[in-house]
């Protein structure tokens, strides 16, 4: 069933005991009920200070699935009023919260890892409903959240300072990393699970108390999760969850109670983000658009290349960061382009619903009519479309907004399709003659999320990975890692435009350095930035009788 939200009921949740609340948990399933929804949609509630309790405005929004056009619920737009008690709440339990011992609060994320592997089936049909991608992309979307879960699961180590004796005749020097405060998250709509995931259950493992803004397209797996950590035993105020779009956001970033933020989504809203919330001296993280390149090199496995570039690129409709949107065919490698056409015709586009689907609708009309008119843009400046999907259509669900595996060759580095991330299942195909001009076009690109070579050469590889200009680097003859462990972990990095935040690493000179993470299979990686950007980091100077300073990094 579509989520429900009985409100009598919600507002007494954090009251009712473990077993009645997981008895009362299948209200937030997704089975379709069409008449139901068009009657009467169900009304998302506000998370504050431990009840979820209906919102008192009268502006919403509806949650549309996009496979059939139902509404699936209403999001009622967070009044100033709620949105302060929220911060309020946060606040308040923090006091308690961070002096709460870390072995408690590790237990806590123990019982929520516990408790997202029990619903992980219902999270997955509610991610299908609300957000569109199939069912197996619905569970990667949870599983890849569940395990930086697991990863707050060691916190006590994790979060450990350092000590260096005798700095200085009879001075010693330790560092820990305390919580900041409130901190507040901003979630995009394509990892209804994951994201949330990457966000709080961190934050509140570090002693941070934390207020979650889900994105106002599909707000349920949030819902979903902020009652599972209720039932896992988060205190009332230490979660809150809030909903809207720019006046919510904009309060996030304008609240002198918010210490940090967090965001991933688009390059507009992730700059105007940065802008607003660092003037006001708070620590931002901003983690926006991609527009990730793939190399295939002459000597390259053609077979595994040419999966691994369906998967990366039309996966998820290609909705996501490290979705791999642009092929740069180094000499002969281009003669593959007949048969990455041939394979992308066999894809299955159906409602995600569908056992069968191997890809499902784009999020919302507008988003459809975007793709289409980037893809159109490419074809007047001149590239030629070997696979057009824009008018497929998909009996049963003709409201869809589907879009099928698009193919564009002859782009060049001045067309629109290319320098916009387009954010759906098409795949943009260049033509370099060397390694070295190949390597030119992905580092000219303002980009600089993640790239990725295929070759058998190790001489190659490395040249790649040692000059390309990208956070996330994946190199080696066989790239199926990049779709199946890592392109749903999202990593954002601190090149170009792909991340802005000055706290990559907990140390004076975190804004000369910058991170490249080289690998093809990765859980904890995003986990650990986290790490380094929600504690602070106290410096304390002792000459064994008193505290000489004490310096706190911001």
């Amino acid at each position: 069933m579509m989520m429900r939200f009985s409100l009598q009921k919600v507002k007494n949740l954090p009251a009712l005991r473990p077993q009645v609340l997981a008895s009362a948990s299948p209200r937030f399933s997704t089975a379709t009920e069409s008449s139901f929804n068009h009657r009467n949609p169900s009304r998302v509630p506000n998370l504050i200070g431990g009840a979820f309790v209906d919102s008192k405005s009268t502006s919403t929004i509806d949650v549309i699935n996009p496979a059939t056009q139902e509404v699936v619920s209403q999001i009622p737009l967070t009044t100033n009023e709620e949105f302060k008690a929220a911060v309020a709440a946060a606040k308040q339990a923090f006091p308690s919260w961070r002096n709460t011992p870390i072995t408690t609060r590790q237990r806590i994320m123990f019982k929520l890892q516990e408790l997202i592997r029990r619903d992980m089936d219902k999270l997955a049909k509610n991610i299908t409903t609300e957000q569109g991608k199939t069912l197996k992309d619905a569970h990667g979307d949870v599983f890849r959240g569940l395990e930086v879960v697991e990863h707050s699961c060691g916190m006590a180590t994790l979060q450990m300072g350092e000590y260096v004796p005798n700095v200085a005749s009879g001075i010693d020097t330790y560092s820990v990393r305390e919580p900041l405060g409130v901190c507040a998250g901003i979630c995009p709509f394509n990892f209804p699970a994951m994201i949330p995931l990457w966000m709080f259950p961190v934050a509140v493992t570090c002693g941070n108390t934390f207020v979650l803004k889900p994105s106002e397209k599909d707000p349920g797996a949030s819902i979903m999760l902020a009652e599972l950590a209720m039932e896992a035993g988060l205190p009332p105020g230490v979660l809150n969850v809030v909903h809207g779009t720019n006046d919510i956001v904009n309060a996030i970033c304008d609240d002198d109670d918010i210490r940090a933020i967090s965001f991933v989504g688009s390059n507009t809203a992730g700059m105007h983000i940065y802008g607003r919330a660092s003037a006001k001296g708070k620590r931002v993280q901003s983690n926006m658009g991609a527009k990730n390149h793939g190399i295939v090199m002459p000597d390259a496995n053609k077979d595994a290349t040419l999966n691994a570039l369906l998967a990366a690129g039309f996966g998820a409709a290609g909705q996501r960061c490290m979705a791999l949107s642009t092929i740069v065919f180094v000499g002969d490698s281009e003669s593959w382009l007949n048969d990455l056409v041939e394979r992308a015709k066999g894809l299955k586009v159906n409602a995600g619903i569908e056992p069968n689907a191997d890809l499902g609708p784009v999020i919302s009309k507008q988003a459809k009519e975007r793709i289409c008119r980037l893809v159109q843009s490419g074809v007047e400046s001149g590239a030629k479309l070997l696979l057009d999907g824009r008018n497929i259509g998909v009996p049963g669900y003709e409201q869809g907004n589907f879009i099928g595996p698009t193919i564009l060759t002859g782009v060049t580095a001045d067309m629109e399709c290319y320098k916009e991330e387009i954010f759906g299942p098409v795949l943009v195909c260049m033509k370099a003659d060397s390694l070295e001009d190949a390597l030119n076009i992905v580092n000219r690109n303002k980009y600089g999320n993640g790239a990725s070579i295929f070759t058998t050469s190790g001489a190659v590889a490395r040249k790649f990975q040692t000059e390309v200009e990208a956070g996330q680097v994946n190199r080696g003859s066989n790239i199926g890692g990049y779709i199946e462990n890592c392109s749903e972990l999202q990593f954002h990095n601190p090149y170009k435009l792909a991340s802005m935040s000055p706290y990559q690493f907990p140390c004076h000179f975190s804004h000369l350095l910058a991170i490249k993470h080289l690998s093809q299979a990765t859980l904890t990686f995003t986990a650990r930035l986290e790490l380094t950007f929600l504690p602070r980091l106290k410096q304390l100077l002792n000459n064994g009788r008193i505290y000489l300073a004490a310096v706190e990094f911001p």
